[in-house]
């Protein structure tokens, strides 16, 4: 008699809602202060004295956000943390708590979910926040996930969108363009398999654009290491919908211009290597890809020799008067007027 090993596949239903949150949320623990209360109550009680409350909330749908053809569900819960506490850090704060709600259909069993979650924890446990609570109902269409997060800062060190200046230097952490290639390799090896299922891909020399991609680190690191070199930036914001978006958005709402330099992007050698491959231009991604997470921000001229050197940070350009505008400076010193051409969520297929 043969031995079957097909895994187990439970059905959600019969937990029941209270019973399925409790199976979920048993590997949370609590480890901010601030946090009185957490999951359990009708709502969670947080306690963060004189300290400014920042709270920020992203969805993620299945079919829109991601693929679950090569986005591992693990992964896919880390991401869903990584991407709302990186909006926290954008505000120069420090993450505490998130909310996680899910909207899920039948067809996932409570395996899947349980692999959502163990990439939930995860992600909690490294960026040191607490899972307060959330929501879970059935859904038509597939998975919808949706995460509030919050975080606390000092008065005189929260930094928003409209601090810039005339002559701030602009500053990015990392690098740029990485997760936009990890997609684009993806969605071919996808198609690829589609017509051919047997073929298993290579994707060893793609390593650092798709964890990139499937497995983005929110930089919980930056807002510590401007804070250990006394720095308070006058304005961020994170890099979701791609630079030249961003930048726009920063000197919009600051009321200045920008001058950007080609040659100051930060750029991943991988990186430059898959865009050859694929035949696109590597500037044109590092502007306009989208999901880096990473942070960028305007610091005054006067902070320079504190940040210059560091290897987390680039200085790509610098902060001009409003009616300048903002362009993009070439490596040809020609200056090309910056469109935001980044990720819009309501652009129609």
């Amino acid at each position: 008699m043969i031995e079957d090993k097909t895994p187990q596949k439970t059905s959600i239903a019969q937990l029941g809602e209270f019973g399925l949150i409790d199976y979920l949320t048993q590997h949370f623990e609590i480890s901010n202060e601030s946090t009185v209360k957490g999951i359990g109550d009708d709502a969670a009680v947080l306690d963060f004295g004189n300290k400014k409350v920042v709270v920020s909330t992203d969805l993620l749908i299945e079919g829109v956000h991601f693929d679950l053809a090569y986005m591992p569900l693990k992964h896919l819960g880390y991401k869903a943390i990584s991407v709302n506490v990186s909006d926290i850090y954008a505000m120069n704060a420090k993450a505490t708590q998130v909310t996680v709600s899910i909207a899920v259909s039948n067809r996932f069993p409570l395996e899947a979910l349980e692999e959502l979650y163990a990439g939930i924890t995860l992600a909690s446990k490294q960026f040191g926040v607490d899972v307060i609570g959330g929501d879970t109902t059935s859904s038509q269409k597939g998975l919808i996930i949706s995460v509030t997060a919050l975080g606390e800062a000092e008065e005189n060190t929260v930094v928003y969108r409209n601090g810039a200046n005339e002559n701030d230097l602009l500053v990015v952490s990392g690098d740029l363009g990485a997760a936009y290639m990890g997609l684009q390799v993806l969605e071919r090896e996808k198609q690829v398999f589609m017509v051919n299922p047997n073929n298993q891909p290579d994707l060893d020399e793609y390593t650092y654009l798709i964890e990139r991609q499937l497995k983005p680190e929110a930089r919980k690191d930056v807002p510590e290491i401007l804070k250990a070199l006394e720095i308070v930036p006058t304005a961020m914001i994170d890099i979701s919908d791609g630079l030249s978006s961003e930048i726009l958005h920063l000197s919009k709402q600051s009321n200045v211009g920008c001058n950007l330099f080609e040659d100051k992007l930060p750029l991943d050698p991988q990186f430059i290597n898959v865009c050859e491959e694929f035949n696109i231009d590597s500037t044109t991604i590092a502007l306009n890809g989208g999901e880096d997470y990473e942070l960028l921000f305007t610091i005054k001229m006067d902070d320079y020799d504190k940040l210059k050197g560091n290897p987390h940070f680039t200085v790509i350009g610098h902060m001009t008067a409003a009616s300048e505008g903002c362009h993009l400076v070439t490596r040809a010193n020609t200056k090309i007027e910056l469109k935001a051409r980044g990720w819009n969520a309501l652009t129609e297929e």
